[in-house]
């Protein structure tokens, strides 16, 4: 955990949906990316961003059944993944250089182990470095090792909220094409552990590899757990969320 001389760090994970299109595999969504980068741009203070894979990475890993794990039979698919996702790492990374982020790559691929799909390490000491030395580490969605199914898919959205108790972050901000969590249209202003299965989606199956929207509320409901809230809001609220406002929907204990 920080010491109490070093500012906690700000976590921000950047929905998949929102800087790719994924109706359109493979196509990265630039202008939106662009725009994200000059907002976080204005973060003074240690940030780490963490960024989904939209229509590069879930194509790829559904078709190889990489969430199932990974044999011999199967073993091509993490390359391709892993490739997919590490394209659209590049493209993000440089589009908060040309933003003037210290930004720099830092790919679960290398840095992270899970067991049964869930995280033992994901290189929150090397990470803590990196924040001391004024860089911006960016983490995806990605292929991680995994100690019971040789490989899995790790998704951001549990990369997120792990590195915020890991690293003592005071806030964590998801961005979403959605906007924040629907019901019946609207943005449910919070969700908590008591009203958490009141809301239809809790009870669907998720939209894509990593669980779509009700695997986001379920990792944050661990994390409000152990102290921390969170937010989720859309791409056009993320300077308000900056400043200090809890636009969308935000997720307690």
């Amino acid at each position: 955990m920080p010491s109490a001389a070093q500012p906690k760090p700000l976590i921000i994970k950047l929905g998949g949906s929102v800087i790719t299109d994924k109706a359109s595999e493979g196509v990265i969504n630039t202008k939106a990316l662009s725009g994200l980068a000059e907002v976080l741009a204005s973060v003074t203070g240690p940030l780490v961003v963490i960024h989904g894979a939209g229509s590069l990475g879930h194509p790829e890993a559904k078709r190889w059944g990489i969430a199932d794990g990974v044999t011999a039979e199967n073993a091509l698919g993490v390359y391709e993944t892993h490739e997919a996702v590490s394209r659209l790492n590049r493209a993000v990374v440089s589009a908060l250089r040309d933003a003037g982020v210290n930004a720099v790559s830092f790919p679960p691929f290398a840095s992270a182990l899970t067991e049964n799909r869930r995280i033992v390490y994901a290189g929150e000491e090397q990470i803590k470095e990196l924040l001391l030395a004024g860089l911006v580490p960016v983490l995806f969605g990605d292929v991680a090792a995994d100690r019971t199914q040789g490989a899995c898919i790790l998704s951001g959205d549990q990369i997120a909220p792990y590195l915020a108790a890991a690293l003592g972050a005071e806030r964590i901000g998801f961005v979403t094409a959605s906007g924040g969590v629907l019901q019946d249209g609207l943005v449910i202003p919070e969700i908590s552990g008591r009203t958490a299965d009141s809301v239809a989606f809790f009870k669907a199956e998720g939209a894509d590899v990593t669980g779509g929207m009700k695997g986001k509320i379920a990792e944050l409901l661990l994390l409000a757990e152990s102290g921390i809230e969170s937010q989720i809001f859309a791409a056009e609220d993320l300077a308000a969320f900056l400043s200090g406002e809890n636009p969308g929907t935000r997720i307690t204990s």
